[in-house]
């Protein structure tokens, strides 16, 4: 019973972290498409798409490397910790240059090389608040891990209402890069000063007895890119069928069109908040230890997830569906009421997404990892097939068509995979 109400006290603090920390965000693409418009609002939305692929490939899944390894090896997973900083530095680097040749490309126009520039400074900051969360949620220390999560996006949030309500600035896409390349920078060192103290075995490691640690090698950065790359593929891809619609929408469509198939795109990633955090953040952890230790619990578990979040996706769904025609012009303004239809056509993606992100959070523990990225890495690749053909013929609607297809795809396999590789001896 203790053990249950401590776990719901720390989802319902990460919760109520993560719900403000995108509550923050929302309220910020909300003043946005009010004050810039459609068509500014598109590119910003593209630029900040695009700069996120480039976040993704910052450390290129360190971070959820380290819930598996020190969720395997206990503090013997320290090891692990310096040449796994050494590997996002490196990452870092060859970041940074590619973006400055991206921009050479004739491709942008000259605000969106700006931007682009501007926005180095955001995957800093953004790859330091992902390890310091891997960090606390290897400590199970749930306050200070929903503090780190909503601090960022409630800076820029205040910063942006301070700019534009009280110092009368205008709120330019330039402007608005700059206070989010500012907040990076604060969080980058920020940062990197709770992991020089990580490197140094200063943490409370949760789960595992603090033995006297044996004699080990040292790992090499080629060592943390074998163990990483399962998990910064899968990153990848998942936001290839997840945001790169927003991107292809800005080259195929044009900027206004991109401004309304993302705000239908901020309300989808608000409500996914809620299995993000529940599998992302607070289960995966004990799901490494459970998977190695644990496997009845394990199973238990995936069942129960599993029916509440298709019951949960379902209800948010249908209360989309209902609402979107009067939320959207009151929220954003009248002049995105074509965002309804697009809102409309992914609430269908809800429930199928709510219960992929169960079924595929199993597939995160031990070796099955691979198996996650190869399906995912079909699904990427047909979200871009689909995407090339639906939104020529479609615009933005057509990229919502193609999520719903790729989603419904993904939880196929997923289910299938799972009940071969994962549960196989609980389903005999």
């Amino acid at each position: 019973m203790i053990r249950k109400k401590k776990a719901i006290k720390s989802l319902s603090l990460l919760w109520a972290g993560s719900l403000i920390g995108s509550g923050s965000t929302f309220v910020i693409y909300t003043v946005l498409a009010r004050k810039i418009g459609p068509e500014s609002f598109g590119l910003f939305s593209s630029a900040l798409a695009t700069i996120s692929i480039f976040s993704l490939l910052a450390g290129f899944g360190v971070s959820k490397v380290w819930l598996k390894l020190l969720g395997k090896e206990g503090w013997e997973g320290i090891r692990w910790i310096k040449p796994s900083l050494s590997f996002v530095v490196l990452t870092l680097i060859f970041i940074t240059i590619a973006i400055f040749l991206l921009t050479l490309l004739e491709l942008h126009d000259d605000t969106t090389r700006k931007l682009l520039i501007i926005l180095i400074c955001y995957i800093y900051g953004y790859i330091g608040v992902e390890l310091v969360c891997s960090k606390l949620q290897l400590e199970e220390r749930y306050n200070q891990l929903a503090i780190w999560q909503l601090l960022p996006n409630l800076s820029r949030l205040l910063i942006i209402l301070a700019f534009y309500y009280l110092l009368d600035i205008s709120l330019s896409v330039i402007n608005v890069g700059y206070i989010y390349a500012i907040i990076g920078c604060v969080f980058a060192l920020l940062g990197s000063y709770q992991l020089n103290k990580m490197s140094m075995g200063k943490f409370a490691l949760k789960g595992h007895e603090q033995t006297q640690r044996k004699i080990v090698e040292t790992p090499k950065i080629k060592d943390v890119l074998i163990e990483a790359w399962p998990f910064g593929l899968a990153n990848l891809f998942a936001f290839i069928y997840v945001q790169s619609d927003i991107i292809m929408v800005k080259y195929i469509s044009g900027d206004t069109e991109t401004g309304y198939y993302n705000v239908s795109f901020v309300i989808l990633s608000a409500i996914l908040i809620i299995p993000t955090i529940l599998f992302g953040k607070f289960l995966m952890p004990k799901y490494h230890r459970w998977a190695n230790h644990d496997t009845d619990r394990f199973y238990r578990v995936y069942k129960q997830s599993n029916f509440i979040m298709l019951v949960t996706g379902s209800l948010i769904m249908i209360i989309v569906l209902l609402s979107s025609q009067f939320c959207i012009p009151i929220i954003f303004g009248r002049e995105y009421i074509p965002s309804i239809v697009m809102m409309n056509i992914l609430s269908i993606t809800l429930p199928i997404s709510f219960l992929a992100y169960s079924v595929g959070a199993t597939l995160v523990t031990k070796e099955h990892m691979k198996l996650k990225v190869k399906l995912m890495g079909i699904i990427a690749f047909l979200n871009i097939v689909l995407n090339v053909f639906l939104i020529p013929n479609y615009g933005a609607k057509g990229a919502a068509i193609s999520t719903v297809i790729s989603n419904v795809l993904l939880l196929g396999l997923y289910y299938k995979a799972v009940n071969k590789q994962v549960f196989a001896q609980q389903k005999k």
